[in-house]
């Protein structure tokens, strides 16, 4: 068996999170024979977040980072993979995207589109928003047709409102700045946002 930890920093809703990771392991134990242990960290600091991880991180066969919010997700991730020797998956970022594309990918086979030429409208510029978007370009679409959105509209090149590197990366040239200026002429949305934010 491979141990996991899930972790998250501090929760305004902990009770209902501690039951949504103990539901997650006993998921990880009765479809793939992973034992888990949830271990929630009280820290809201990236750095001390990390330093929690790193020293208890060597008793465990792997690490499942749960519902960390954007930005800090990604420095979390990147850093306890270069500091640990295990494997360290954030599912809002992995299990999300991978789920996402494989629709994504049956869609495009079904309908005998061309990825190339489709233009996609991703909501929700978070973890799972970026993922997706970054799988969805590595598949084969044109960064040109890809208009990532999140509570500000459209991120496009020179936005400065509620950037950050992640979000800059996925900026793109259009004068489209509304979630519904983003439908027009798409064919594909991904919603990865708030319900009826649409």
């Amino acid at each position: 068996d491979i141990d996991s930890i899930d972790i998250e920093v501090d929760t305004e809703n902990v009770d209902e999170f501690i039951r949504a990771i103990k539901c997650i392991g006993i998921s990880f134990d009765e479809f793939v024979d992973i034992d888990s242990i949830d271990i929630e960290v009280d820290t809201e600091n990236v750095d001390e977040f990390i330093r929690a991880i790193k020293c208890i991180g060597i008793s465990f066969g792997g690490i499942n980072l749960e519902d960390i919010k954007a930005p800090d997700c990604f420095l979390i991730e990147q850093q306890l993979k270069e500091k640990l020797n295990i494997p360290v998956f954030h599912d809002d970022q992995h299990g999300t995207a991978i789920i996402t594309l494989a629709g994504f990918i049956n869609a495009l086979h079904l309908t005998d589109r061309d990825i190339a030429s489709t233009r996609i409208v991703v909501n929700g510029a978070g973890a799972a928003g970026i993922a997706c978007t970054e799988l969805i370009k590595k598949l084969g679409a044109k960064d040109e047709n890809v208009i990532l959105c999140d509570t500000n509209g459209v991120i496009y090149k020179g936005r400065e409102n509620g950037m950050n590197s992640w979000k800059e990366k996925h900026a793109v040239e259009t004068n489209k700045r509304t979630l519904a200026e983003a439908f027009e002429g798409a064919d594909v949305f991904i919603g990865l946002s708030v319900k009826d934010a649409v």
